[in-house]
């Protein structure tokens, strides 16, 4: 897909200007919005902001592996959706097309950064999921071990080749379905099911790997809680210090 534009402004500037959230937007399709957006309501495109920040977020965050960058790259893919909206045909879903803007977005700041990232050009050769378990009633001991896990995690997939970190970023991550992630990167299926397959299988062994140095760290027992079971077992066999 090749779109042609100038620079355009940042969001939040007077040329796209940001609402308060519009109370009925559970209640619109995506198509609903583009069309009521075309028609002159321009501040409904937050709608659809909010409800893709965090796809976008994930798909540049995989190719490009920052924060920053990941950030810049939302930005620039809604501001070129924002000015191309007339483009949109209704031959694929707004989110499919919405996504694959990003993905030419972050593509090309990778080759701008000099870092070549090829979706379509790597060679191929029990399910997890990795969303992120929730509880209404975890423990604080239990949300540091969330926290842990999850940037042990992230470190883990930052560390896959780009090619499979964003077909795992759209299907695990994300939870899109195959079909749906094939679309977004102009893959075909068996290549996003062979890429899927070995991106969990090394993040599987990364995971182990970082398990296992961890491991010789683990309960430890030291300082003041060691310092406390030595003045109890003095106390009580009478050994003072």
């Amino acid at each position: 897909m090749e779109i042609e534009a100038p620079r355009n402004p940042p969001l939040g500037s007077p040329r796209a200007p940001l609402a308060a959230p519009v109370p009925a937007s559970a209640a619109l399709s995506d198509e609903e919005v583009v069309a009521r957006v075309l028609a002159g309501e321009g501040e409904l495109f937050e709608i659809l902001m909010r409800r893709y920040n965090q796809r976008l977020y994930r798909i540049a965050r995989g190719i490009l592996d920052n924060d920053g960058e990941a950030e810049d790259v939302m930005q620039d893919a809604y501001v070129r959706a924002y000015h191309h909206l007339d483009q949109f045909a209704g031959r694929a879903r707004f989110a499919t097309w919405l996504t694959r803007i990003a993905v030419y977005e972050a593509l090309a700041r990778a080759r701008r950064r000099g870092r070549a990232v090829e979706i379509d050009a790597m060679p191929e050769v029990r399910k997890e999921s990795l969303r992120e378990l929730r509880s209404a009633e975890r423990s604080p001991e239990e949300r540091a071990i969330d926290g842990n896990l999850k940037t042990l995690l992230e470190a883990a997939i930052d560390r896959l080749p780009a090619a499979y970190r964003v077909v795992l970023m759209l299907r695990d991550v994300e939870g899109l379905s195959t079909a749906a992630t094939a679309e977004s990167l102009d893959l075909e299926v068996p290549a996003v099911k062979t890429r899927l397959h070995r991106a969990r299988a090394m993040l599987r062994r990364r995971m182990a790997e970082q398990a296992g140095a961890a491991c010789r760290d683990a309960f430890a027992f030291q300082g003041a809680r060691c310092d406390r079971v030595v003045a109890g077992v003095l106390g009580r066999i009478g050994v003072g210090r």
